[in-house]
Formats: C-alpha cells, sequence, structure tokens
C-alpha cells in the first residue's frame, strides 16, 4: 500500500471521509473549529455538507487527505490558527505572537486503520502548512500515556504521533477531551 497525502479540495473525496452514513444525520464534518460558534450551532444535518461543498468551491483547501490509490481513506484539518476558533481559545494558550497554522483533527476511515496512515496525514498537514508559509505548526493532541482514546474523541491526535513527526511540547492546556488532557505541540518550520 503507498499512501499519497493531497490537499482535500474534492467535496465528493472530503465527503468519503467526513460525511455521515446516512444523509441527514449531524456530524461534525470538521467544522466545529473552523467556522464561528453561531454558526456551529446553526448548521444541522445536511447543512453541515452544503457549507463544505461551498468552501471547497472556493479553491482554497481544507485541509489534507490521504488517498490509497484513487480512494480516499483519511482526513487531516489544517488552517492558519488566525482562522479557527484557536485564536480566540481561552482553553489553549498562545505561545507567541506567530502567525502559526493549527492542525486540529486528524481522522483515519474505519478498515484503514493500524496502517501509518495518521502518521502520513500529519506529515502531509505540516508539508501543506509549509508550503503556504507557514512559520510552524501547532497540534493540540491528547495527552493520553499509554490509556486507550473512544476513536470518536481520538480526532485530535495523540502526543506520541506528534513527537514521532517531531513536533515538541510547547504548553499546557486547559483543554481536557474525553477525560485525558491536550497539550499544545509545535513543530518550528523556519
Amino acid at each position: 500500500m503507498t499512501i499519497e497525502v493531497r490537499p482535500a479540495s474534492v467535496f465528493e473525496d472530503v465527503r468519503t471521509v467526513l460525511g455521515p452514513k446516512s444523509p441527514g444525520a449531524n456530524v461534525c464534518w470538521c467544522l466545529s473549529y473552523r467556522i464561528p460558534s453561531k454558526l456551529n450551532r446553526e448548521l444541522r444535518g445536511p447543512a453541515r455538507g452544503e457549507y463544505v461543498a461551498a468552501l471547497c468551491r472556493t479553491g482554497t483547501p481544507l485541509g489534507v487527505l490521504a488517498y490509497d490509490g484513487d480512494e480516499p481513506v483519511g482526513w487531516a484539518a489544517v488552517a492558519p490558527r488566525a482562522d479557527t476558533s484557536f485564536a480566540r481559545n481561552r482553553k489553549i494558550p498562545h505561545v507567541d505572537d506567530l502567525p502559526v497554522w493549527s492542525l486540529w483533527c486528524v481522522r483515519v476511515r474505519p478498515g484503514h486503520r493500524k496502517q501509518g496512515i495518521s502518521h502520513a496525514l500529519i506529515t502531509g498537514a505540516v508539508e501543506f502548512a509549509r508550503a503556504h508559509g507557514a512559520p510552524a505548526i501547532e497540534a493540540y493532541p491528547l495527552d493520553n500515556g499509554d490509556a486507550r482514546v473512544d476513536l470518536t474523541m481520538a480526532y485530535a491526535g495523540i502526543r506520541k504521533n506528534f513527537e514521532r513527526a517531531g513536533f515538541t511540547h510547547a504548553a499546557d492546556t486547559a483543554s481536557v477531551l474525553s477525560g485525558h488532557p491536550r497539550v499544545l505541540m509545535r513543530l518550528d518550520l523556519r
């Protein structure tokens, strides 16, 4: 298996990884940190997918997708922190005033896990941010040690995967997800 990571700009591929099995279901679509909280609460069911489709039509990739051949098998959300709710998040600190990018979601489709795809996604997100001039990239993964993480809440990633990708611990946060503290990990791209 050869995994290729590409910018996420084709809506059908984004839908394959992030969309619900049932068209009317209310799922995140990885919008929770991308859009203002009021809009996030207002968008329900199919409106969420329609919003993502409109974002894809702008031509600015929403992150990166991992492909096994032509099949999309994973997703990573990455964007300038200033364009996300992390710019205002009170639980996740700002280390400095550097215009960093945020990597906040890593998702691998069922049936494709435990094959190194999350590692490829992290690397691909870093390269995407670097190619767009990011001076540094941050992630806010779970610091779970060896404890098991519920797959639904593992979207933030886990600390050891980011350490393997060269990220270092930059700060503790006040954020807790699924009973595990989140830490701010950073990779300097300069």
